[in-house]
């Protein structure tokens, strides 16, 4: 059998990182004529909203990875089933005469 390499996305951390950076440099550079385009009306008016999509997909893969390269990685935690099961008391109330 193959053995499992956890290899870590440099390249690709390298390469939305480098888009992240132009990106924002684009913006920044060029916010007259982005603002003036926006200001248009009718499907200009998407335009905000896309711009915040592409940004939100290019920077979270890139801090993704980052996280990845960085060896940083979510595991789920294990359920203890003993420790959730506690005995719960009556639903109704016990009237001893």
């Amino acid at each position: 059998m193959a053995a499992k390499t956890d290899r870590k996305p440099v390249g690709r951390m390298t390469v939305f990182g480098l888009l992240t950076v132009a990106m924002y440099a684009a913006v920044f550079t060029h916010a007259e004529v982005i603002t003036s385009m926006f200001a248009r009306g009718s499907l200009w008016a998407a335009g905000p909203i896309a711009t915040v999509f592409a940004f939100s997909y290019v920077h979270g893969t890139f801090a993704s990875d980052l996280w990845s390269v960085l060896g940083v990685n979510a595991r789920p935690q294990a359920r203890k089933a003993a420790e959730t099961t506690v005995a719960r008391p009556s639903a109704r109330a016990i009237v001893k005469a």
